[in-house]
């Protein structure tokens, strides 16, 4: 499974789901537009594994997008990670997003007819992208798994463990 951030992102964002994935059975590779390592806004630190315009979307099953405003809009300006993403949407492959994450996908342009949150100060981009904006915990909606805050991880990661289970 492909988790995808740079500097910036919202630690829980990350570090929640990730152990979810992890306790779950599942494999975690954290891809970023550097090699190195990255670092939240509340200083975790994480090594990535994969450059993500090195990396091939058909060798991940799924993908997870934390938030953190700094993260979501650098990585919406990568060429690479935008590409890597809209493959997950065009393949109807499971995406889980939380916060500003979704902010890619609207770079990516795999949100019309979707039904999603985010934090509430996406809406109005998500909404010109071709979503239907809500204020719920979670919505899963057909591939994607969305959330709001760290507030809403618990349920998060119960949708998201669902979705990304065979």
């Amino acid at each position: 499974m492909a988790f995808l951030a740079t500097d910036g992102f919202e630690d829980s964002e990350l570090t929640s789901p990730w152990n979810t994935v992890v306790e779950s059975g599942g494999t975690a590779h954290l891809l970023s537009p550097e090699a190195g390592s990255v670092s939240g806004k509340n200083g975790h630190t994480q090594d990535v594994d994969v450059v993500v315009g090195d990396a091939d979307p058909a060798d991940y099953d799924a993908l997870v997008l934390p938030g953190g405003t700094g993260n979501a809009d650098h990585l919406r300006m990568d060429a690479g990670a935008v590409a890597f993403a809209r493959h997950f949407g065009e393949q109807a492959k499971p995406v889980a997003v939380i916060c500003h994450g979704a902010w890619i996908l609207t770079d990516a342009d795999v949100l019309d007819g979707r039904r999603m949150t985010s934090f509430p100060s996406l809406q109005t981009d998500l909404r010109n992208a071709g979503a239907t904006w809500v204020d719920e915990e979670v919505v899963v909606d057909s591939w994607l798994v969305s959330s709001r805050t760290p507030a809403d991880l618990s349920a998060f990661n119960r949708e998201l463990v669902q979705a990304f289970t065979p």
